[in-house]
């Protein structure tokens, strides 16, 4: 994978991850996509991170997974199990670094994302949009099975009819739709899409990591569970959190009457 294939910098605590095939509208090779899963993971693990913005460069967030070379002719004879073990290992876990990675995760979506790409950013925590951007559940178009997790992320965001509607029409979703039907937390003029990440970015590493974490994970599990494990899940969590030196400093700073200095520990 060429290097550039995907950019990466820590700045103030927050991960910064640029998908950087931009004459390709950032369509994901293999390597790509194991890549990002790795730093990802990284993100998740460094207690010197907080925060993650994903974005694209160029005009484009993701076009999808990079298909070239896989036709039908180019791939030969399938033996059975193979699409499913490469789902697997390839969008399914991609989509499953972006779900379980322990700091929020930001989508600051710079243009299309199709396919694989739309999962990507709907996969994340807060997704912001560029006016221009378009998001397309493209599969449809070639004959294709959704994948990436979407038959599971659309019908939790926007209820199982609207997620057919886009699923079965492959229509291009305008930003301004996509904000009305709740898949994008706010849209911001192409300009402003960088500052408003970065602002959005800042705040949640100056805020209580693990209690953050704890959070994600919580409402990540709350429509696959019922009642009493989801209390139960709560209580634990509270229970790990209080631990915690960001927990201490929040309670202390309410009765001295000051704010809060979180460390992220």
């Amino acid at each position: 994978m060429p290097v550039t294939e995907l950019t990466y910098t820590v700045t103030d605590q927050v991960s910064y991850l640029t998908l950087n095939r931009p004459e390709a509208l950032n369509a994901l090779t293999p390597g790509g996509r194991d890549r990002l899963i790795e730093l990802l993971a990284e993100a998740s693990a460094d207690p010197e991170v907080r925060a993650v913005v994903l974005t694209g460069a160029g005009r484009g967030f993701c076009s999808g997974a990079d298909l070239r070379g896989t036709s039908a002719s180019a791939a030969g004879e399938r033996i059975p199990g193979d699409v499913a073990r490469t789902l697997r290992l390839g969008a399914q876990r991609l989509i499953a670094a972006v779900l379980d990675c322990e700091k929020p995760v930001i989508a600051a979506v710079n243009g299309t994302a199709a396919g694989l790409g739309a999962q990507l950013a709907l996969a994340c925590d807060l997704v912001l949009a560029a006016e221009s951007a378009r998001f397309i559940e493209v599969f449809v178009r070639r004959g294709l099975v959704p994948d990436g997790g979407g038959a599971y992320l659309l019908p939790r965001l926007i209820g199982p009819q609207r997620a057919k509607e886009l699923m079965f029409f492959g229509d291009a979703l305008t930003a301004a739709d996509a904000e009305r039907l709740g898949l994008v937390n706010r849209v911001v003029p192409d300009g402003e899409l960088d500052k408003t990440a970065r602002e959005w970015a800042t705040r949640l590493a100056a805020g209580p990591t693990r209690a953050l974490a704890l959070t994600k994970q919580l409402v990540n599990a709350s429509l696959d569970t019922d009642r009493a494990t989801a209390f139960a899940a709560e209580a634990a969590a509270q229970e790990i959190n209080m631990t915690t030196e960001d927990a201490r400093e929040g309670v202390a700073s309410f009765v001295e009457r000051r704010s809060a200095e979180f460390k992220g520990r």
